[in-house]
């Protein structure tokens, strides 16, 4: 199964891995039994589809909580670099996986918070850079204690 896991999340077949993605974050909320395939998820934050992208970020974010060997300290900056990541919906979707990281690894809140701050948004359309602040101003309200907001 370990060599298969990225082979799903990079399916030709969007839905089907997908679906897969799904499934792996919804049990990473409740059990640790996808945290031993971080190291062979981790490579995808780098992949060339900005969808398999955003589901690296969520699956690594789910898996977070379970990180007792400090593994995300191996991919917390590639995992920063997404906050301005080309696409502007893969960058929407690090900052919002941010908060989850954030609140499961508190130490990392102080480097999250700097990586924000100083992300530069030029590079996004007028209509994006909206988005993608009001995203920001949630995610460091979230680990400030400032709430969930939603």
């Amino acid at each position: 199964m370990k060599e298969h896991v990225a082979a799903k999340l990079t399916a030709k077949d969007d839905r089907a891995a997908c679906a897969f993605a799904d499934r792996m974050i919804a049990e990473s909320q409740e059990t640790d039994a996808w945290y031993a395939y971080f190291d062979d998820i981790a490579p995808l934050l780098d992949h060339p589809k900005s969808l398999v992208r955003n589901r690296a970020l969520h699956i690594l974010a789910a898996n977070a909580q379970w990180d007792e060997e400090n593994r995300f300290d191996a991919v917390i900056d590639g995992f920063l670099a997404h906050i301005t990541d080309e696409k502007p919906i893969t960058a929407r979707q690090c900052i919002k996986a941010l908060a989850q990281v954030g609140l499961a690894k508190p130490q990392y809140i102080p480097q999250i918070l700097s990586a924000l701050r100083s992300a530069d948004l030029s590079p996004y359309r007028d209509s994006m850079r909206p988005l993608i602040e009001k995203d920001m101003a949630e995610t460091q309200r979230i680990l400030t204690g400032g709430g969930s907001g939603s």
